[in-house]
């Protein structure tokens, strides 16, 4: 159920009131008690979102943190300087390669 600003035309009273949406709009000021109230448009209530992320892990306990990180070490940081390293299977690198291959490429394989 929202709240909704009213305003008095006739004493400028302003306030909030917590209705449903069904319920029709208030009529009678509650402070000078006259019949001039209206309801306001307003921007609403916006959603704030502060700190570094909203994920189903963020509000994690501290054991189940713990336990998941012993689980799956992190692997060492590599740095960005090192060179792949070859693959030791030569065959199975050569049936991923996508590229396509001749007859006497096929031949020298062999």
């Amino acid at each position: 159920m929202p709240n909704y600003d009213y305003r008095c035309d006739a004493c400028e009273h302003e306030f909030e009131e917590f209705q449903s949406i069904k319920d029709a709009p208030l009529k009678k000021c509650p402070s000078c008690g006259k019949n001039k109230l209206r309801r306001i448009i307003s921007g609403g209530a916006a959603i704030v979102f502060k700190g570094s992320g909203f994920y189903k892990t963020d509000y994690r306990s501290e054991s189940y943190k713990k336990s998941a990180s012993a689980d799956n070490p992190t692997p060492p940081a590599s740095t960005t300087n090192q060179q792949p390293q070859p693959a030791a299977n030569t065959t199975a690198t050569a049936t991923q390669n996508t590229t396509t291959t001749t007859a006497n490429d096929t031949a020298r394989k062999i």
